[in-house]
């Protein structure tokens, strides 16, 4: 459905809310004057033209007109199971939802604009258009009373202390909106784990408040837990064109594309929630389409930032918005939220064109080898700048790797990658071109386990095989804690006689962070009266304030936070006062939150020691051992090696079930433990191992 066709039903809606709470209004004031102490009843609207929620309310409280982009997107016959969730339904009070597009620019801000043809078809009820400015229907009842006893909060339920796993709550009153929704990757200690995502208690305990996720840009750190999230609560969700279309795919895995809210946007719109004006601005990343915030409040003025760079010539569209920024800047920005990913790199970051020149220079002295080139999936303009030299070369290019086929993809039908037709050929076909014929995009620059790459470098990948004939250019830096699993791929890459090219001299990638230089003038431009550092470990957060500190910022202002700390905002003060319950969840497989620490100690154990397996059956009557006792090992020792450890280890358990049936004990839990103890006092006696003991006694 078009965003014009959304509006208008979202102002059909409003109409109807609005009307069914003047009827109610108008009935009160009729008992009233009668003198009647009859109860004014609430009034129902019916599921299909509310999403289920009661409009009316006893006329002593402050009325309120739904007006969510909720109601407005929903496909016809899922608002009716709406009123069964009120999940779906319960964020829809009192928010108001404005999108103005392309503001216009003076010297002293941002103005928006109403066209008099835009005005004509709001008093005629119709649909406005994108370039106009869209607003739903609002009612006096729902404009919010700010007070001056309250005070903004802002609250990091991630991306602190971390790499990772980002998304920032800001909460005003009775409105709360949320800042990305990314997810961390496992470290090497968290056995069995495909993801962590963040702790999202304290905003579902505060669901009735929120009013909308707001998507910086389309990297996993910051869309990765958007399923998770909206499986429990479903808002609206506003991001540019490209994160959108990201978002969308990896909602489609999880089955959600049908029933989620996602409201497409692009630089310079306004978009009001609640209490909050969020204005996307234009920012350069490794990733297109990336955003900054600044999000009015009652109290002032955030800019989060968001990932970004100064990239000058970008491969797409036009760099940074830095005069808008210096706009708000001037007005009076509260708090800057910032970057802090390359606070300890000194100098600027590169621009993503010296990647193209270095590419193309290893095209011209490669002409008789098939190239080989991994590069994280999301980075479309890298992506576009192998295709843009494999076409001058005269090379076909096969994509290797599931989410690098599935984000060339999506990039290709939204219009973020352009090429010729017949240029991308499968990989099963790869095999049918000359080697110095074709190009092979892979995933895997991080070495990892069972990516394109790693499968290739190991012998493992079912259509490639490495060869001398091959070049492999890997086309990224090492993550923090990767740096083992690329050193194996290239190791093994190289064993197999393939010339590999992965170092940073080489010119065959730049950051997509700013570096010390650039978070310098962000931070003189925007001169914010009170700054946080986001986005980093500990080591980068310290190295960014002691940036901030340098441009004039007084340290005092500068709040090094921890995550589900709470910052809280007046207009002339700031302070870190309580916390909020926050963390990490484990996600394995299909399990959310049930993996723990005592899981993870036990897969620990299991991958330390290994265990044994002790079965015996026992007959109470008879007070014997029937059957037993067998021993089974896994991760342990090989057993056929180690008889007479096996023979030992029966002894004990065997004299352990005699001791304690001599003695009239037959409670399974003490049993138990005995043999438990018995097997583990012996193999430890023998081995000084400590392997988990997990004894099955059976009465027959």
């Amino acid at each position: 459905m078009e965003l014009k066709e959304k509006i208008a039903r979202l102002d059909s809606l409003a109409d109807k809310a609005a009307g069914a709470v003047k009827k109610q209004n108008s009935d009160t004031n009729s008992k009233k004057g009668k003198n009647s102490t009859v109860k004014t009843k609430n009034i129902k609207k019916s599921a299909s033209d509310t999403g289920g929620r009661t409009v009316g309310q006893p006329s002593k409280r402050r009325q309120r007109v739904s007006n969510s982009a909720n109601a407005a997107t929903k496909p016809a016959g899922s608002l009716k199971r709406e009123s069964k969730n009120p999940t779906l339904s319960a964020h829809a009070g009192g928010a108001v939802t404005q999108i103005s597009r392309k503001p216009e620019k003076s010297s002293t801000g941002t103005k928006r604009v109403e066209s008099k043809s835009a005005a004509g078809r709001r008093s005629s009820g119709m649909a406005l258009t994108q370039n106009e400015s869209i607003s739903a229907q609002q009612d006096t009842a729902s404009q919010k009373r700010v007070s001056s006893k309250r005070k903004l909060k802002v609250i990091p339920l991630g991306g602190l202390d971390e790499i990772g796993k980002n998304i920032t709550v800001i909460e005003y009153g009775d409105d709360m909106i949320v800042i990305d929704c990314g997810l961390a990757f496992p470290d090497a200690d968290m056995l069995g784990i495909d993801h962590v995502i963040p702790d999202f208690t304290y905003i579902f305990k505060n669901r009735q408040k929120l009013r909308g996720i707001f998507v910086t840009h389309g990297h996993e750190d910051h869309i990765g837990s958007l399923p998770y999230f909206l499986k429990e609560v479903n808002v609206p969700v506003f991001a540019n064109k490209l994160t959108l279309g990201l978002i969308k795919r990896k909602l489609a895995e999880h089955r959600l594309d049908k029933q989620s809210i996602l409201m497409e946007c692009k630089p310079g719109d306004v978009i009001n929630r609640g209490c909050f004006s969020v204005e996307f601005i234009k920012v350069n990343h490794s990733i297109a389409d990336s955003a900054a915030f600044a999000i009015k409040t009652p109290v002032g003025t955030i800019i989060d930032m968001g990932d970004f760079k100064i990239d000058t010539t970008p491969i797409r569209g036009r760099m940074i918005d830095l005069t808008r920024l210096g706009q708000l800047g001037r007005e009076g920005v509260l708090l800057l939220m910032s970057d802090s990913t390359n606070a300890e790199r000194p100098g600027m970051a590169l621009s993503e064109r010296k990647v193209g020149v270095s590419i193309e220079n290893i095209f011209a002295r490669a002409r008789d080898k098939r190239i080989f080139i991994a590069t994280f999936s999301s980075n479309v303009h890298r992506v576009q700048q192998i295709i843009t030299t494999a076409v001058k070369y005269g090379r076909k290019v096969a994509i290797s790797g599931r989410s690098m086929e599935s984000v060339i993809a999506v990039a290709h039908e939204l219009g973020y990658l352009d090429y010729p037709k017949g240029t991308i050929v499968t990989i099963d076909q790869a095999n049918k071109f000359p080697k110095n014929e074709l190009v092979i995009i892979t995933t895997g620059s991080q070495g990892e386990p069972m990516s394109a790459l790693y499968r290739m470098a190991f012998s493992d990948h079912r259509n490639i095989s490495i060869t001398p004939d091959d070049l492999v250019v890997i086309s990224a830096s090492p993550i923090p804690g990767n740096e083992k699993f690329v050193s194996a791929v290239v190791n093994e890459l190289e064993r197999l006689g393939a010339e590999v090219v992965a170092d940073s001299l080489a010119g065959v990638h730049v950051s997509g962070h700013a570096c010390q230089e650039e978070l310098k003038l962000i931070l003189g431009l925007i001169k914010p009266k009170f700054f946080m550092p986001v986005h980093g470990e500990y080591r980068h957060l310290l190295a960014h304030k002691k940036l901030a500190v340098e441009t004039g910022i007084a340290p005092e202002n500068v709040f090094i936070n921890q995550i589900g700390g709470v910052l809280e905002l007046t207009k002339t003060t700031a302070k870190i006062n309580s916390s909020v319950q926050s963390g990490q969840i484990l996600v394995d497989g299909e399990s959310i939150g049930d993996v723990g620490n005592i899981v993870m100690r036990d897969r620990h154990l299991l991958a330390e020691d290994g265990m044994i397996v002790v079965v015996a059956a026992v007959s109470v009557k008879q007070r014997k051992v029937l059957s037993g006792p067998d021993i089974i090992s896994r991760g342990f020792i090989y057993m056929r090696d180690s008889e007479e450890l096996i023979n030992g280890a029966k002894a004990a358990v065997s004299t352990a079930l005699k001791r304690s049936m001599e003695r009239d004990i037959f409670d399974w839990s003490t049993l138990k433990t005995d043999v438990r103890d018995s097997i583990t006092k012996y193999i430890t006696s023998k081995t000084k191992r400590s392997p988990v003991i997990i004894p099955i006694i059976m009465e027959v």
